[in-house]
């Protein structure tokens, strides 16, 4: 069986993704602008998880390999993806992104999803009918998966050097990204690659970030990056692109500058978040929440924590977790949205409020 490689961290052996230290206190607690709604037990360990467009689905990537579809507003189980290929591997789903779909595709289309594993696989799900359509088999750890604004591309890294690129509809390799030869020039990643994410309007340009401290700037139709800065220790997916500013956010697992905040266009940093100085937390997954405020979440405090844009203080808290956060989700819905947050084998929905 392959072994997978993890994050240069406190490491688990049951997730991969952090660990395990045992806690005194009572269990997790909520501090601030936020609601819990429900908590969902998966069974097993989340690595990732996905609300669909409109938060009415939730998916969950489990490290058996295994993928639960979840309704999101009356909180039940509706489907579970596995096939031959997952029960026989039984390594962990890293990414899961729901296919992006216009208002003229057919009904049968909307219900799909990608999903990326650790054993090299990426799977087309069509969810309804648990059926997997379509495998590539990628000769690597994939990690990291993105789809382009208008559903037409995705692609996807990993344990190697190499970014591949592929058309949606073919299912097709249409391009593989990767560095230069030259280790002078810093146009690719030379370590693994853990986060993806095209630009929201430029249907062509997505970054990556990982191990090697950069994030690259990335055409689809090139072979090499663009360019990139350098900076964030990214383990996780920890790196968005906001649409209405135009900047990166950023979260590290290291000790410091965990959360930052670059210029799209620049590359330059525009602010480091400060860390919440009673409950600091080493960083696996960060989003903007909303135009006003930023979640985030990690190890070592087994936290998440939700930062108003605006003056960088602490909004809301969800502390004391079983494990580490390794994976969360919102729905962008409005002022009050939906999140899902995975630690252990649970996901927790809560609510952001804003409150005076």
């Amino acid at each position: 069986m392959q072994r997978v490689e993890r994050p240069r961290s406190g490491m688990s052996t049951t997730s991969g993704y952090g660990d395990h230290s045992q806690h005194t206190k009572s269990g997790p607690y909520l501090d601030g602008n936020l609601k819990l709604l429900d908590t969902i037990d998966c069974a097993n360990d989340v690595l990732c998880c996905r609300l669909n467009h409109d938060g009415s689905l939730l998916a969950v990537g489990l490290v058996d390999g295994s993928i639960k579809i979840y309704d999101a507003v009356h909180v039940r189980l509706l489907h579970s993806l596995s096939d031959e290929d997952t029960q026989r591997m039984r390594l962990p789903v890293t990414q899961i992104r729901f296919r992006i779909f216009g208002d003229m595709d057919k009904v049968e289309y909307q219900n799909m999803l990608i999903a990326t594993y650790a054993s090299g696989l990426v799977k087309i799900w069509h969810f309804t009918s648990q059926a997997c359509l379509h495998t590539i088999h990628e000769v690597r750890q994939t990690l990291a998966l993105a789809v382009n604004p208008l559903g037409q591309k995705f692609v996807t890294a990993g344990s190697d050097q190499q970014v591949h690129v592929y058309d949606e509809e073919t299912k097709m390799k249409i391009n593989t990204l990767e560095p230069s030869d030259s280790r002078d020039i810093m146009d690719g990643h030379r370590q693994r690659v853990y986060a993806a994410q095209y630009h929201p309007t430029k249907p062509n340009i997505f970054i990556t970030g990982g191990w090697d401290d950069t994030v690259q700037f990335w055409d689809d139709r090139e072979r090499h990056a663009v360019r990139h800065f350098h900076g964030p220790h990214i383990c996780g997916d920890s790196l968005e692109i906001d649409t209405e500013h135009n900047h990166i956010l950023t979260g590290s697992w290291r000790n410091d500058k965990v959360l930052q905040i670059w210029d799209f266009s620049s590359g330059l940093l525009i602010k480091d978040v400060p860390p919440e100085p009673l409950n600091a937390s080493l960083v696996y997954c960060c989003q903007w929440l909303g135009k006003d405020s930023i979640i985030a979440g990690g190890s070592y405090m087994h936290m998440a924590r939700v930062i108003d844009r605006g003056t960088l203080n602490t909004t809301g808290q969800f502390v004391e977790l079983p494990q580490g956060v390794y994976c969360m989700d919102n729905d962008r819905q409005g002022h009050h949205p939906k999140i899902a947050i995975g630690s252990s084998h649970n996901i927790y929905l809560l609510r952001g409020e804003k409150k005076s």
